[in-house]
């Protein structure tokens, strides 16, 4: 039985291995079948009236952030809403006349600095990954160099072996020709 049959339950219909190979998860981007009529409850919240499924998990279009992206994002995010909280703070205690409102008006400036850093931070962060891992389709991109050297140099090997066994076929180690 092939992987797929698998997935898509091939065996007999209402068979406990149907239900639990629906549920199998699948490779990243691959296609799974909606829940039957039957295993969704008996209604006719998992089908059509035809039977047919009415949604299949599908690929997200857009790749990933790079770990190192996602960490700095998530800090300036939570740098951004405490900055906000701040000043929000800030603006409260300035129309109750508290003493407190001085401090808080300090504190939202040096939150509007940090915030301010922390989302040129992503974006420098984003830069940096994306110059070292070769995703800048930019002609004179440091990482499109990288590559094209190494494709040199594997293009080199590959014809010294070929050359190498070149030699060895047509029989160059013996020179006495008898």
């Amino acid at each position: 039985m092939d992987t797929d049959e698998r997935r898509m339950g091939a065996s007999a219909p209402g068979s406990t291995r149907e239900s639990s190979a629906r549920h199998l998860p699948g490779p990243r981007g691959t296609r799974t079948a909606a829940p039957t009529r039957r295993e969704a409850g008996g209604g006719p919240a998992g089908e059509d009236a035809d039977g047919s499924p009415l949604w299949t998990d599908e690929p997200h279009g857009t790749r990933r952030m790079a770990d190192p992206v996602r960490t700095a994002a998530v800090r300036a995010v939570i740098v951004v809403s405490v900055t906000l909280t701040l000043g929000m703070t800030a603006f409260l205690f300035t129309l109750t006349d508290s003493w407190l409102a001085f401090p808080a008006v300090l504190a939202s400036v040096a939150g509007t600095v940090a915030a301010t850093w922390a989302v040129l931070d992503v974006w420098v962060t984003r830069q940096v990954w994306n110059q070292r891992n070769g995703v800048v389709s930019v002609p004179s991109s440091t990482a499109r160099q990288l590559r094209r050297e190494r494709r040199r140099e594997r293009k080199a090997a590959r014809s010294a072996e070929r050359a190498a066994a070149r030699i060895r076929r047509r029989g160059a180690g013996s020179l006495s020709g008898a």
